[in-house]
Parts: structure tokens; C-alpha cells; sequence
């Protein structure tokens, strides 16, 4: 389970709290304005920044000062962040070994993430080989290759069209099922949250508020989501 407490985060003037949990293999979307601090509370979690104040737990266990790599978690970005110069494959295996140098069983894993992912045959290619799904596709067995049990994802299919953001949504979260492993995804797309998302947080006027089921939030949403939602 992983625990925000009492967390803040104060920077120039931008301030942002979250205090809740997120309980196992849960997926949560995370929506709100422009400029709110989705990303900031995903880079949060991730240990991409530090809290001003409270702390950060993994099963009860203070990760607040741990560095990105030590966390249990695997983090999925808008730019998918796929190395131009190394193939599809050694790109997934980085999620194993940043070395490389990788076992036969270590092999057989990577292999097993790319067949999962559908890219079984587009080992040898270079991320300027592959058409914008694939591309989604490789970043995503990268951070399957990880074997971690929570999953950030940071808009990572936003530039998608809607029907291949869907397909890989429900990819996903097939993934997340058979692995057990939770997921927080930052959307600015509602109907991903609801395809998605077993339960929403709302960040707004400085507050990551705690998840609420997705149904029942959309159903009555509060002032602050009808007002990004324009209703």
C-alpha cells in the first residue's frame, strides 16, 4: 500500500498537499486543470522531487528520501523516453539491467514483455523505425521488464489517436491485473479516467484529494471537476 501523509509541496509560489492511500492493485486516474500538479504529485511519488513536508510510505515503510531506483515503482512518460540509439530490445532490457548484460533467464523475461506488449518480431529495430504505438508499446515493456508493483503513468499515450489510446489503456490495465500491480495514471482526458479508472483523484486549488470511485464521482462531481470538466 502505498500512504501519503500529510504530504506538501511548496515551490515559487505553486503549493500542493495530498493526504490519502492507495490501496493495492488499485487503478486510480489522476485529473484536474492545467498547471494544478498532476505531474508534480506523480514526480512526488516517484521521487523526482521532495516533499516540502510529511512523508511518503510503501507498506509502511518511509520512502520519503529513497532515490527513484530504490522505490517500488516503474514509471511510464509522455515521451516514452526510448533511447534513439539502442533497439527495441536492449531499450525494454534497460528495465532489467542498465548494463545490458542480461542472464538467459533475464532474456527470456525481456522476450516474454515484448510478445506481451505485441512487439514480438520488432526486436532488432530502433525507436525511429516504430510508428507511435509501437513506440508506446516498447516504453511500456520497458517498465514491464521492472517487475514492479505500482505503475505511474504520466499521460504516456496522449499523443495517440482515441481508439489506439483505448487499445493500449486496456492493455494496461490487462497488465496490471495479471501482475497484480497497482497504477496511478495522470489524464486530461475524462473518458480514459472513466475506461480506466477504478477510482479518480481530483487535484485542484492545491489539493490532490483523495480517490473516489470513478461512477460515483462523475455522476456528482464536486465543484471543483465540474469546473475543469466545463459543466
Amino acid at each position: 500500500m502505498l500512504t501519503l501523509e500529510h504530504v506538501t509541496y511548496t515551490q515559487a509560489g505553486f503549493a500542493l498537499s495530498a493526504h490519502w492511500a492507495l490501496e493495492p492493485e488499485a487503478r486510480v486516474a489522476i485529473v484536474g486543470p492545467s498547471g494544478a500538479g498532476k505531474s508534480t504529485l506523480l514526480a512526488l511519488i516517484g521521487g523526482f522531487l521532495a516533499p516540502s513536508a510529511g512523508r511518503i510510505l510503501w507498506q509502511g515503510k518511509d520512502i520519503t528520501d529513497a532515490a527513484p531506483s530504490a522505490r517500488p515503482l516503474a514509471n511510464l512518460f509522455q515521451e516514452g523516453n526510448l533511447f534513439p540509439h539502442l533497439t527495441v530490445f536492449e531499450n525494454a532490457a534497460l528495465g532489467v539491467n542498465t548494463r545490458l548484460k542480461l542472464s538467459a533467464a533475464e532474456t527470456a523475461r525481456v522476450q516474454g514483455a515484448l510478445e506481451r506488449v505485441g512487439l514480438a518480431g520488432f526486436e532488432a529495430r530502433k525507436p525511429a523505425q516504430l510508428s507511435g504505438g509501437q513506440a508506446s508499446r516498447a516504453a511500456l515493456a520497458r517498465a514491464l521488464c521492472q517487475d514492479k508493483p505500482l505503475l505511474l503513468l504520466d499521460e504516456p499515450f496522449a499523443a495517440l489517436g482515441p481508439a489506439l489510446r483505448r487499445e493500449m489503456l486496456g492493455l494496461v490495465g490487462e497488465i496490471a491485473t495479471e501482475h497484480k500491480r497497482a497504477v496511478l495514471m495522470v489524464s486530461h482526458e475524462p473518458r480514459d479516467a472513466v475506461q480506466f479508472a477504478q477510482a479518480v483523484s481530483v487535484v485542484a486549488e492545491g489539493v490532490a484529494h483523495a480517490p473516489q470511485e470513478t461512477n460515483a464521482l462523475f455522476a456528482n462531481p464536486p465543484q471543483a471537476l465540474r469546473d475543469y470538466l466545463g459543466a
